[in-house]
């Protein structure tokens, strides 16, 4: 009796696949494998028991299986969406994970790139949008430089404009058609929670807005749009401060749906309800499937931004980095009810 543990060439007799055929289905190689084939291969497989041997394929191919996904901070209000889409998306693809909560700036992601770099990870992703002016982007730039030179591969889940392949959303239309859907409701009066002042997604959000607005002749007073941080506790002060100031407003949009939550519960507090003052987010967080009122918002589609992310890795490098622009769509709820 064989008591042996099967082999690859064992997976492949029983697929009627090649060796060759069957390491590329199991072991995720740029060339592609038809998914009839693919799905033979892992029959075969999953019938003898086999398992890969993930230390001899790292010697092989000099890398490490799998994703390192660098991301800058986890809120503490509300799940990462795109973490947690990330996660599923290497999940379907089986390839291991490692979630490295770097730090706010720049250089805290240089420093994580550069122990990818030593632990000779596949693939680096990372997650954030970035900050207009950031004198650490450089030095960024160049350390993903170097581990892509190295046979790494990149991916980034940000802004276009770096020389890496880029999965982006279309932050500016997005938030351009949530104006455009609130003044069809009937409201002319708004205020804008941006953020920060210096990142670029804030950035866009708030000018796609304005932008939407512009085309209706409306436009929203510079101490009616608030700046500050990207949090929910801000946003709360933010919107009492507006209240307390008396500004005259039918309308909050908060560039991201944890600040929205954040005008929600004071309004709430303070007992004005949505017929007064409506609150429209930007992310569709799933966190909103326990709020009252239900919350207007421009929904992003983040497992497939992260499905787009991870095959852009897992296929052949280009000549050129690529950039794909997901785009979302307006889901228009109950905090913001058609003014009469």
């Amino acid at each position: 009796m064989d008591n042996r543990s099967p082999r690859l060439s064992d997976v492949a007799r029983r697929a009627g696949l090649s060796v060759a055929t069957a390491s590329r289905a199991l072991n995720g190689s740029d060339r592609s494998v038809k998914e009839a084939n693919r799905a033979r291969v892992l029959a075969a497989a999953d019938e003898l028991g086999y398992s890969a041997n993930v230390a001899a394929q790292a010697v092989a191919r000099g890398r490490q299986r799998g994703v390192t996904l660098l991301v800058k901070t986890m809120p503490d209000d509300y799940a990462n969406p795109m973490v947690a889409g990330v996660v599923e998306a290497a999940r379907r693809e089986q390839l291991p994970l490692n979630l490295i909560v770097a730090g706010t700036d720049s250089s805290d992601l240089v420093r994580e790139v550069n122990a990818a770099r030593g632990q000779r990870a596949e693939i680096v992703m990372t997650i954030g949008g970035r900050q207009i002016g950031d004198r650490g982007t450089p030095a960024l730039v160049s350390a993903l430089q170097r581990y892509e030179a190295e046979g790494g591969r990149v991916v980034l889940i940000t802004q276009a404009g770096l020389p890496f392949d880029t999965v982006s959303y279309a932050n500016s239309q997005g938030a351009h058609e949530l104006a455009q859907a609130m003044v069809e409701l009937g409201y002319k009066k708004f205020a804008i929670l941006g953020g920060y002042p210096n990142g670029m997604t804030q950035r866009d959000r708030t000018r796609g807005f304005l932008d939407g607005l512009a085309e209706h002749n409306l436009t929203v007073p510079a101490d009616r749009i608030i700046t500050g941080d990207f949090t929910r506790s801000a946003a709360y002060v933010a919107t009492g401060d507006l209240v307390r100031r008396g500004i005259e407003i039918d309308a909050i949009f908060a560039v991201n749906d944890a600040m929205a939550l954040g005008a929600l519960t004071f309004l709430r507090d303070a007992g004005i309800p949505s017929s007064q003052i409506a609150v429209a987010g930007f992310d569709d967080i799933k966190a909103l499937r326990d709020v009252t009122p239900s919350l207007t918002t421009v929904h992003l589609p983040w497992d497939d931004v992260a499905a787009e992310a991870l095959s852009l890795a897992t296929t052949a490098r280009p000549d050129e980095p690529r950039l794909s622009v997901v785009s979302g769509h307006v889901v228009v709820r109950a905090s913001t009810p058609p003014r009469t």
